[in-house]
This record gives structure tokens, C-alpha cells and sequence, in this order.
């Protein structure tokens, strides 16, 4: 039987599959859409799997998005939602979910099984999605660029819908849940800390201690005493490792013939190809450039050690030094203003 819903009242929530081509390489990924049958709005989020902290950024995303919350969410029967069965008609609903809802204040409402048209809505949406955003266009260099497109599908195709009235009738706004797991590692003598079978660098004057981990859904963040030290991307896969060079400047300004041959250098292509073509027998101004650039994007400080490696080895004062870089500098964008050579900073 056909249903009406006010606006506001209830929001439909389904996970759905899509193949991308990301990087060169073809897997895939995991919509989680969320549509409102009573304004016809919908939106989705991309991820790499469909967990339950996944399932919960969605929600908070969501939510905070539009500005408040919907009185009811309706859902299937996936493990995010029913934890077990009881009998043939009783479940029990996931501890996770429960704790998210009784925050923002919704109710949960689970569709029987194999009833798909109970959540109808959200149903449709997922084929839509996929129809008009990733049928023609499944190719992107990063997975944050595929996110972007997303978005930018999303807003062009919900312009007809009445999201902003519907906006009017939602509970009020609660600030977003903490979804950060918390965990603890100790550094070892590489000044690494293993996560979820994999390596990644901390500050090497942390090696021996132990930092703590607020663990989300796609990075965490490392503190030690009480202060954050750095954050990381969490790594698809296991067994490999993420190295910051800038963790090991202090050891690494010791010993300077030590960076050569060092991992975290070979973990960063660019940088490796600028040091053996430019650098190789003065590592030691190799890392002083690193730390004197050290607050610039990755492209304008590659861009800086190169321009740098140009100015002739002579015994110049550090301040004439980078007068001839900048002279270099100028000729080189006065150079791309005329030809369009390559990319200008400002």
C-alpha cells in the first residue's frame, strides 16, 4: 500500500556496491545513501567497506549536513543494525546503533526480511545513483577526487527536491557524535607503531614510550602526553608501511649518510628522485631544505628543492643563497606567464 510521510519524519538508510577504477585499479566500493520520501531528497557517501564505524560516519555526516535530525530511520536487516536473531520474529538490535540513536534522539524502525520494499525509497536510490553518477564516469586519479565528483552529482541532481522545507521539521541539532575508538601502541626502535597490521611513523623522539590513538574510520590521530604529534590515513591492506620523512629529521641531521639507503626516502618517490639526482653528496642541505620548507604543500616544496638545487655550489651567505633562488624563481614564472610551461605558485 502506497505511504505518505510529513516532512521530516522519516529517513531510509541502505548500503549499495559500485565498481570504480581508482588509480589504475578496479575494486569495489561501497555507496551508503540515505533518501527522504517525503522531500525526495537523498545523498550518498563513499567508502572502501561497509563497517560499522562506516555506517555510523554516515549518520553524522548526515545529520550534521542538514542541520538536525530525522524521528525515525528505517533500515534492512544487515549486521549494523540486528546484532542476532531470537526466535523467528524477535532481534536484537546492535549496541552501536543503539547508543547513536538514543544521542540524536531517533527511533529505529527494521523492515521484516527479504522486504525490500518496506524502505522502497532509499531502494531506488542506490539504482539511481549509480545510473546517473558512476555509469559514464567510473575513472578517477584518487579516491577523494571520486568523493568530490560525488558531491558535486549529488547537488545538481537534488535541485528539485524540497530539502529545505523539509529542514524545518527535523528534530533539533545535536552536535556530532563521537564516533574515535581509542587505542594505544608503543614505538619501537624505527620509530614506527604497528595498527591493524600495518607500520607508521611517529616522531623519532618518541621511540621506547607509549602514545595513544583516536581511531576513526579512515585516519587517526597519535598523541603523546596528552598532545597530538601527528595524524595518518589508515592503509587499505596490511603489512605495508606509511612514513613521514619529517619524523626522522633529528635523527637523520645526526647522520646524514644514513638517508641514502633509507626507507622512509624510498617511501617517497618524488623526494628520492630529487635527492639522488641533486643531492646525493650533500644529503645534510638535502635535510635542511626539507625543514626549511617544511610548512609548504608537497608540490611547492618539490618545486623548492629543485630550484634550489640550481643555484651553483659556492660559499655564499644563507641570505644571498636564497636571493638567487627567488631571481631563479622569477625568471621561471615570468617564463610560464608567456609559454604556459608549467604550473605557477604564488
Amino acid at each position: 500500500m502506497r505511504q505518505e510521510y510529513p516532512l521530516g519524519y522519516r529517513l531510509e538508510f541502505d548500503f549499495g556496491e559500485v565498481k570504480l577504477e581508482i588509480a589504475g585499479k578496479v575494486r569495489t566500493y561501497y555507496l551508503a545513501v540515505l533518501a527522504c520520501p517525503a522531500s525526495d531528497f537523498y545523498w550518498a557517501y563513499l567508502y572502501t567497506n561497509q563497517k560499522q564505524e562506516v555506517f555510523q560516519d554516515a549518520h553524522v555526516q548526515f545529520f550534521e549536513m542538514v542541520g538536525g535530525v530525522y524521528h525515525e530511520v528505517v533500515y534492512d536487516n544487515m549486521r549494523n543494525v540486528v546484532s542476532r536473531f531470537i526466535g523467528r520474529s524477535k532481534k536484537e538490535l546492535n549496541e552501536a546503533l543503539i547508543k547513536l540513536s538514543l544521542y540524536y534522539g531517533f527511533n529505529i524502525n527494521v523492515t521484516n526480511c527479504f522486504s525490500g520494499h518496506e524502505k522502497g525509497t532509499v531502494e531506488g536510490r542506490v539504482k539511481h545513483i549509480r545510473q546517473q553518477c558512476f555509469a559514464k564516469a567510473y575513472q578517477f586519479p584518487t579516491f577523494e577526487a571520486a568523493q568530490g565528483y560525488l558531491t558535486d552529482q549529488l547537488i545538481r541532481l537534488n535541485q528539485p527536491s524540497q530539502i529545505v522545507e523539509e529542514k524545518q521539521h527535523l528534530l533539533a541539532y545535536r552536535p556530532p557524535f563521537e564516533l574515535a575508538q581509542i587505542a594505544q601502541c608503543r614505538v619501537n626502535n624505527y620509530s614506527h607503531i604497528q595498527f591493524e597490521s600495518n607500520a607508521y611513523s611517529v616522531p623519532d623522539y618518541l621511540v621506547g614510550q607509549t602514545v595513544q590513538l583516536k581511531v576513526y574510520h579512515d585516519y587517526f590521530v597519535v598523541y603523546a602526553h596528552h598532545t597530538e604529534v601527528c595524524r595518518h590515513q589508515k592503509i587499505e591492506g596490511s603489512h605495508q608501511y606509511q612514513l613521514d620523512i619529517y619524523h626522522y629529521l633529528k635523527t637523520l641531521m645526526r647522520k646524514p649518510g644514513a638517508l641514502q639507503h633509507a626507507l622512509v626516502l624510498k617511501h617517497s618517490p618524488d623526494l628520492k628522485t630529487l635527492f639522488d639526482l641533486y643531492y646525493k653528496e650533500k644529503p645534510r642541505e638535502f635535510l635542511e631544505k626539507l625543514d626549511q620548507y617544511r610548512e609548504l604543500p608537497k608540490d611547492q616544496l618539490l618545486h623548492k628543492l629543485s630550484l634550489a638545487s640550481l643555484v651553483p655550489e659556492m660559499k655564499l651567505p644563507s641570505t644571498k643563497a636564497e636571493a638567487i633562488t627567488d631571481a631563479i624563481e622569477a625568471d621561471w614564472q615570468r617564463l610560464n606567464r608567456l609559454y604556459g610551461l608549467e604550473r605557477v605558485y604564488s
